[in-house]
């Protein structure tokens, strides 16, 4: 097994464990982002498309607000306007103005998004069990829970603490 100091051909150890630690969570979230972007670019999407049409999946016939998919986005983008047009020009998605509030949009996933997303749901989920297969079910949920702790406290630093 080798280490990241090793993977990455660093000569000098890291000034501390938490630097390490910081540069192998990068390192690894690159690797699984690869391994699914290799399973959706193919389709004529991106990873970040491809987290879009997932959230309105689950968000069902309602919809969703644009700035609230921003919000449930696994990586934030400030785009999230130029990605949904990209997702609505391949009509993967459609766009419906509120009729109270003129300034909302509420986003639909289209039945061809529907399809799409059926097309990957076995292989997304053979590719994330494949890049996560070095660890066991205990490890997994052990992993887990240490993420939802290190989001809690990177949650509170931008909140300004709160």
């Amino acid at each position: 097994m080798a280490s990241i100091q090793k993977e990455l051909k660093q000569q000098r150890p890291f000034p501390s464990r938490t630097a390490e630690a910081a540069v192998a969570l990068l390192r690894t979230a690159d690797l699984v982002r690869r391994v699914m972007s290799d399973l959706v670019e193919p389709l004529g999407i991106t990873v970040q498309q491809y987290n879009v049409l997932r959230i309105l999946r689950g968000a069902g016939a309602d919809g969703l607000p644009t700035l609230e998919i921003a919000e449930r986005m696994i990586e934030q983008t400030p785009g999230i306007t130029r990605l949904i047009d990209r997702l609505e020009a391949k009509a993967l998605v459609g766009r419906e103005r509120c009729p109270t509030d003129r300034r909302q949009v509420f986003c639909r996933i289209t039945p061809d998004g529907l399809s799409l997303l059926a097309s990957i749901d076995a292989p997304a989920a053979a590719a994330q069990t494949d890049a996560l297969s070095g660890v066991t079910k205990k490890e997994l949920a052990q992993l887990v829970a240490i993420l939802d702790r290190l989001r809690d406290g990177m949650h509170s630093f931008f909140d300004g603490g709160q």
